[in-house]
């Protein structure tokens, strides 16, 4: 982590290069716009070539972040003789691409950056690592719990407060409302959301939107971890007395235990996917149903599997339709995403489900 302070102080210092570009530093805090200030004037050179810039500069490397510094410098009515310039920690390839699109230098402090002055210089130098911690909030909000957050606006896009978001997470939360786990705090809810809106996948004006599902669903993938399973058994349940998935959904409601099945094995609810017969379910307390559940353990031609997991977003959304409950198609996706060649083509489908399907609320 760094402060602009100390990011300012490496300008001022001649510590902050962009090879074969030296920058000077020339004075600090340029009003513009009666209202507004940028943070530093420098001056670049090389050879005999020189150039001047109006800088701003972000402590922060959030999407949200150089969204801002880009449209402060993109509407700002600088000196003449100046070119605006964006300095940050940390800026990646594509921010760079977005920066010369827009005609607006830009570097940070690993040795990337694009510095463009028609008929004197052009540099653009990406490649250098990443040396600063995340600026987000809190981390890995896109993992286990906190992803149930992000996961509630596929389910809707939009919402009037932070309270009607956790009533909803903690309303499909299986776990909070048929077993023993607690509710999802509002503090909780509120730290990802000020991430998600860094990362520019919501917005918080009027009503709190979701404004990049693709960018969500890509974000969940990246960081998804399938579930730890506790104990794992393979059974085969002879269905004399009626269809598997009809006894299972008895035996779950008489026992008063959440089941839910996998994703792998939920893809025929959302794309077309052949799968074997063997249904795959997470329960939270396999020894519960194994005391009421005929058959034997057996790893040749089982017709289920039991997967005893804690994890409360594999139970996040599922739906009960028809004869069972079937994992929600954002947990299809991403346990797709982690297979085959064939299973990533499969989930293809079920984003495409995703996105067409989740309800979209206008502000």
């Amino acid at each position: 982590m760094t402060t602009k302070r100390e990011m300012l102080e490496h300008l001022r210092g001649g510590k902050v290069a962009l090879s074969p570009l030296s920058f000077r530093f020339l004075e600090g805090q340029l009003e513009v716009d009666g209202n507004r200030r940028l943070d530093a004037l420098v001056e670049a050179s090389w050879r005999k070539g020189k150039a001047r810039f109006a800088v701003e500069c972000k402590a922060i490397y959030t999407p949200r972040a150089f969204q801002d510094g880009l449209n402060l410098l993109k509407y700002s009515q600088l000196r003449k003789g100046y070119i605006p310039m964006l300095f940050m920690p940390f800026l990646n390839e594509r921010q760079m691409e977005e920066l010369e699109r827009e005609g607006i230098s830009g570097i940070d402090l690993c040795g990337n950056g694009v510095v463009v002055v028609p008929g004197i210089f052009a540099v653009f130098r990406s490649g250098g690592k990443n040396r600063f911690s995340s600026s987000a909030p809190i981390k890995n909000i896109y993992r286990k719990n906190s992803s149930m957050v992000g996961r509630v606006f596929l389910v809707r896009s939009g919402y009037n407060t932070v309270q009607d978001i956790c009533s909803e997470i903690n309303r499909r939360n299986l776990l909070v409302n048929g077993w023993d786990k607690k509710p999802m705090s509002l503090s909780t809810v509120s730290k990802a959301l000020k991430a998600l809106e860094e990362d520019l996948i919501i917005t918080r004006k009027d009503t709190i939107r979701l404004l990049q599902p693709d960018k969500l669903l890509e974000k969940l993938d990246e960081n998804f971890v399938l579930p730890n399973i506790k104990e794992r058994l393979r059974l085969k349940v002879p269905e004399d007395r009626g269809p598997l998935r009809k006894l299972l959904l008895n035996l779950s409601q008489k026992l008063s235990l959440p089941l839910a099945a996998s994703g792998m094995s939920s893809v025929g609810q959302y794309a077309v996917m052949q799968r074997g017969d063997m249904l795959s379910v997470y329960c939270p307390c396999i020894e519960k149903l194994l005391s009421l559940l005929p058959g034997s353990q057996t790893d040749r031609f089982p017709n289920l599997e039991l997967m005893e997991t804690d994890d409360e977003t594999v139970y996040f959304d599922s739906r009960n339709e028809g004869d069972f409950r079937w994992a929600s198609p954002v947990q299809v996706y991403l346990e797709l995403m982690t297979g085959d060649k064939r299973d990533k083509e499969t989930a293809e489908q079920v984003m495409s489900f995703i996105l067409k399907n989740y309800q979209q609320v206008q502000p």
